[in-house]
């Protein structure tokens, strides 16, 4: 195995939530899924407190609906500017369904009751190829809206959104890349003890 060993006998119930925050100044409340010692800190598997949201935005002219053509007219929206610059409609349609829409770090975040999952609105998106680990993302539709006569969706994913972070030495919690192969088999250990929980 590693040299990275879950110590179950400390008690996290003081640090069950830490703050991430990005070079912006924004922030991310999480909670601790799970933690593995290592020799220089602690790593942690987290999971925002608030419900993380992707904003899609449709290529083309779309007709209302999520057929399988639509899918491929899709463009995950991550460009920052492009987000804060339609982050006010997307909050004012999402306040209609009684979510509040956070521009937080890392993710965009609402806090609310989500409505229940329907079958016809659930879209399968598919990933890049750089992610080896995983083909394609179930999300759940919330709503749509238009800014500047463009078409954009907002979903939420059906599986959890995680982070992998470090509790260093010094106490300040950073994210780490889960692509260096040794963060791969940190990452797998917080998994692996987090589903046998």
């Amino acid at each position: 195995m590693s040299s990275f060993e879950y110590n179950q006998e400390r008690d996290y119930e003081d640090i069950d939530r830490v703050t991430l925050a990005d070079e912006k100044g924004l922030t991310l409340h999480c909670y601790i899924e799970n933690a593995i010692e290592g020799n220089d800190g602690t790593y942690l598997l987290l999971m925002p407190v608030d419900v993380p949201v992707v904003i899609l935005s449709w290529d083309g002219e779309e007709e209302d609906g999520n057929d399988s053509d639509e899918i491929s007219n899709a463009v995950l929206l991550e460009d920052t500017k492009e987000i804060e610059e339609i982050f006010a409609d997307a909050k004012a349609v999402l306040a209609e369904l009684d979510l509040t829409l956070k521009l937080t770090a890392f993710t965009l975040t609402l806090t609310g009751e989500l409505p229940p999952i329907e079958d016809d609105g659930v879209l399968t998106l598919e990933l890049d190829k750089d992610e080896p680990s995983i083909d394609s993302e179930e999300l759940q539709f919330l709503t749509d809206f238009y800014h500047n006569k463009h078409k954009y969706s907002i979903y939420t994913p059906l599986s959890p959104l995680l982070f992998l972070a470090k509790y260093n030495l010094l106490g300040k919690v950073e994210l780490v890349s889960p692509e260096d192969e040794q963060m791969q088999i940190i990452l797998e250990e917080l998994l692996f003890d987090d589903t046998e929980e």
